[in-house]
């Protein structure tokens, strides 16, 4: 048996009351293990009816089966190296499936009376975007846009069932994107109307009156399941469950307050209702994702491989505690009330978590989509300002020399990067490249001095200097 410090729970509200008042498109492993998590805690606080379709667009199809086997229900364990904590989820009523159910089940469902919200959990890949716009371009998308074409598309069935809803005279409804897109729901929003209003103006201006788009911000690593995973599940729950899920104990869910309509219990489930979005996204991307950035990069120099074999090296935490406190947490403008030295605290012990196995490896790909938000904003509000960011200036120092040792980088820009780190004077390089960095002169001089100081003396000498 495991050693972990086990806690349970079980639903205590009515499961029988439930109805199809929330459809989830894209139910996999972190529709599983997030919004789901949120709305069965706040069935349990609140009560309702609030039942949720669950829904598969391409592949999935085997695993909601099984879903419906059991009934909807599945078990969530909540884990780190010490303490476990085991729901069994109830809030799932239905699944649908178009190859399974027949092309006109998710349509239909989306112009039923009774449904209210429609969760998204599709990948950036599944918005059908480009520069913030529909795609028009994309093969799939154009399939959909032909008059009498089944729609294949997460947008295009969306649309689709929009349409008929306007035709049944539906009530107003709540599309709620789940997946981690800054201002998802602005870009949802408009390439919905985008994709409407190329199949029909008048359904574009209906829509726009009729559908709400709150932008969210969520939050908690969930890795595949695996067959530790499962092990973990048989030992946690006694039984094999097919549909079960492992994911870290810390969840954050902050959802902008613009519903159409009925508003499901997420507050009342732990989730954040707010005015708006963008300071959290902004405390996320700088904080929790600009610290993952210097520790996938510094922490391979140090030799390790995981996230939290890089925050138990002593000087590592504490570089990644002043970093995020002294000089990314200062460029925020969060709301009264929030305790950024609460949120960093609670992002080392996530840190930590031995059972997720973070690979640094894997944090560090794609960086040049990373980096400018992650980094590159934070130094020029620190610059703007006056004041010091010495970490910062490490940091870009480390993933200069980390691209370094590489033969070939995972990353669009691939190429780029390393040619320009293996420049004469790397930082100006580096730092100059096109779409990077929006001002880049005042940045050079700290990172050039930064990286020599690494090349010259080596990391530990460089994370005592710049602390």
């Amino acid at each position: 048996m495991t050693q972990l410090a086990l806690t349970t729970e079980a639903p205590r509200y009515d499961r029988a009351a439930l109805r199809p008042r929330i459809l989830h498109i894209g139910f996999g492993a972190f529709g599983r293990a997030h919004p789901m998590w949120f709305l069965d805690r706040g069935l349990d606080a609140a009560g309702g009816d609030w039942g949720v379709v669950a829904a598969r667009l391409n592949s999935g199809a085997e695993a909601l089966d099984a879903l419906e086997t059991a009934g909807g229900r599945y078990h969530l364990a909540a884990a780190d190296g010490s303490a476990a904590l085991l729901r069994e989820v109830g809030c799932v009523i239905a699944t649908r499936h178009p190859k399974r159910d027949g092309p006109e089940a998710l349509p239909d469902l989306i112009a039923q009376p009774g449904l209210d919200v429609i969760f998204l959990t599709v990948t950036e890949k599944g918005y059908c975007q480009r520069d913030g716009r529909l795609d028009q371009s994309r093969e799939d998308v154009r399939a959909d846009l032909a008059e009498d074409s089944t729609p294949g598309t997460a947008i295009g069935l969306l649309v689709e069932g929009l349409r008929r809803r306007r035709a049944a005279q539906g009530a107003p409804i709540t599309v709620l994107s789940c997946d981690n897109i800054p201002s998802n729901g602005t870009l949802l929003r408009q390439v919905t109307l985008d994709f409407a209003a190329a199949r029909q103006p008048e359904l574009a201006d209906w829509i726009e009156a009729n559908v709400a788009f709150p932008s969210a911000m969520v939050d908690r690593i969930t890795p595949a399941m695996d067959e530790a995973g499962r092990a973990l599940i048989r030992d946690l729950a006694g039984t094999e469950d097919p549909n079960a899920i492992v994911t870290e104990p810390f969840a954050q869910w902050v959802v902008e307050d613009h519903f159409a309509g009925p508003r499901p219990p997420l507050a009342e489930g732990g989730a954040e209702l707010v005015a708006d979005v963008t300071p959290f996204e902004e405390m996320k991307l700088r904080m929790l994702n600009g610290a993952h950035s210097f520790l996938a990069h510094a922490g391979r120099l140090a030799g390790h491989e995981t996230v939290a074999e890089a925050v138990g090296d002593p000087a590592l935490r504490e570089a990644t505690r002043r970093l995020m406190l002294d000089e990314q947490a200062v460029t925020l403008d969060m709301p009264e009330g929030t305790d950024l030295a609460a949120y960093a605290e609670a992002l080392i012990a996530r840190f930590d978590n031995t059972r997720l196995r973070h690979r640094l490896d894997q944090i560090a790909q794609d960086t040049s989509q990373k980096m400018p938000q992650r980094l590159f904003e934070p130094a020029a509000l620190n610059v703007a300002a006056g004041r010091p960011w010495p970490l910062t200036a490490l940091a870009l120092a480390c993933w200069i020399a980390a691209l370094r040792d590489l033969p070939r980088v995972a990353d669009p820009l691939g190429d780029e990067l390393l040619a320009a780190v293996r420049a004469e004077d790397p930082a100006r390089a580096l730092l100059s490249l096109p779409r990077l960095c929006r001002d880049p002169a005042p940045l050079i001089g700290p990172v050039r001095d930064a990286f020599d100081t690494l090349s010259r003396r080596g990391l530990q000498a460089a994370l005592k200097e710049a602390l």
